[in-house]
């Protein structure tokens, strides 16, 4: 397993992000937010994009997962039932010396010694539990029945749907139900980009099964998150699957896997699947009083369902693909000139925009007219940026930055000026090995949808 960290190329990438509109600093005029960040234009079409491709995954390309959307703002009883409430908190020390606040766990050590990660003081005070959770008033009352939580996770608006959603979508064991959604967790130390964050977004799904499925069902989504992963482009080798100890687990987790990535500042998570027994609905059904259980049609049985669950952060994610992504490699312009090409190489799935087309003149009517013409025929297909500014191997390096994979050319061969066989072709070039081909108009939609969708 790899754990080698490049600073360097983190700063990089950081810097791109702002640059060119995928990230930036929340309230930033302001001095910033900390723990809170802003997609531009390019990151939410990314972030988008990864969330379509999760929930078509997930739930539209399968029988068995239905979806839901629950509210953020979530009920006292809730968190309480659930155990969020007594014990969702971090570990926190201070730090004497800079007065800094700090996770005790993530303390790094010299000489068996713990230390702060900012001066380097070893006068540090004792751990004590930090309360994770953001919590608020509802309605005009200031008592403590007017206390609620901006939700820490997803589950558990799932599970106190379950019965629900069981009504009425009428599904049998095992099944799921599928959400994304924001979450808020009151983060000690928020660091390493979007990475860590106090405001983040969760793909979730729970998938309840009887008790004997569950470590089975566990290998099954194991396996199928990891091909999830290889799918929107990040290679098998920069990922990792780690079996949680025992030690490590949630006291009622029979069974937990973490897929890692290989950031540049380290290996960190990206997903959790873990298998919860029946702990949650079990919670809920003895604190609410309104059963939770399930009656098996065949067996004649009735029981509270096991459940397994692979937890995605979206954000997490995004930064795992643009991290990816980035390269950086040495061309020659067409003067002979060599220069330095930052492209991002997103999976064509993933890219914020899928096709860059470019009249090759834009004060050459017919050519102008006819580039509109193509952005307006593959706009309902995908996302299509018109760019006539510039020369045009600037233009394929602004779209190189942004990760687009393909570039349409409209020239005065499009026009059937030099000769007649190449009338109503472009030249589409491929963002990675920079090739061009020649290609009908017509036959755009037919070469690049399989590759986007």
């Amino acid at each position: 397993m790899s754990d080698k960290t490049d600073p360097q190329r983190m700063e990089k990438i950081v810097s791109l992000c702002k640059r060119r509109g995928f990230i930036f600093q929340s309230s930033e005029i302001y001095g910033g937010l900390n723990g809170c960040w802003d997609y531009g234009p390019l990151g939410v079409e990314l972030k988008n994009n990864l969330k379509q491709y999760w929930w078509r995954v997930m739930v539209r390309e399968r029988d068995d997962v239905v979806g839901m959307d629950g509210s953020i703002l979530t009920h006292r009883a809730v968190l309480r039932a659930s155990g969020h409430e007594d014990t969702f908190s971090d570990p926190m020390v201070d730090c004497r010396t800079c007065k800094a606040r700090l996770r005790a766990d993530q303390l790094p050590e010299k000489s068996g010694v713990k230390q702060c990660p900012n001066c380097g003081g070893k006068d540090l005070t004792e751990a004590r539990p930090f309360d994770l959770m953001f919590s608020t008033q509802m309605g005009a009352s200031a008592d403590p029945e007017s206390i609620a939580y901006l939700r820490p996770e997803t589950a558990q608006s799932i599970f106190v749907q379950f019965k629900n959603v069981l009504d009425t979508s009428r599904k049998k064991l095992p099944f799921g139900i599928a959400q994304i959604g924001k979450a808020f967790r009151n983060e000690i130390n928020p660091r390493n980009f979007t990475f860590r964050s106090r405001e983040f977004e969760q793909m979730e799904l729970e998938y309840f099964c009887r008790p004997e499925q569950g470590m089975e069902l566990l290998e099954y989504w194991k396996e199928e998150r990891v091909k999830f992963y290889e799918n929107i482009g990040i290679p098998r080798e920069k990922l990792h699957v780690l079996t949680v100890p025992d030690a490590d687990r949630a006291f009622y987790s029979k069974g937990t896997y973490d897929i890692e990535y290989d950031f540049p500042f380290g290996m960190q998570e990206l997903e959790g699947v873990a298998y919860r027994t029946d702990y949650d609905l079990k919670q809920h059904q003895e604190a609410s009083g309104k059963p939770l259980d399930y009656f098996d049609e065949e067996t004649k049985q009735r029981f509270i369902p096991h459940v397994v669950e692979p937890s995605a952060g979206v954000d997490r994610t995004v930064l795992a693909l643009l991290c990816n992504a980035y390269d950086e490699e040495t061309v020659t312009d067409e003067k002979g000139k060599s220069e330095t090409r930052i492209v991002l190489r997103f999976h064509p799935r993933m890219a914020p925009i899928k096709v860059g087309v470019f009249p090759l003149l834009k004060n050459n009517e017919q050519l102008v007219a006819k580039a509109r013409e193509i952005q307006a025929t593959l706009r309902p297909h995908m996302n299509v940026f018109y760019d006539e500014t510039g020369a045009i191997g600037r233009r394929y390096r602004r779209q190189d930055e942004a990760g687009t994979p393909f570039g349409i050319t409209v020239d005065f061969e499009t026009l059937g000026e030099k000769d007649a066989t190449l009338l109503d072709t472009v030249t589409l070039r491929h963002r990675d090995s920079m090739k061009q081909e020649r290609i009908k108009i017509s036959e755009l939609l037919t070469v690049l949808l399989p590759q986007v969708q």
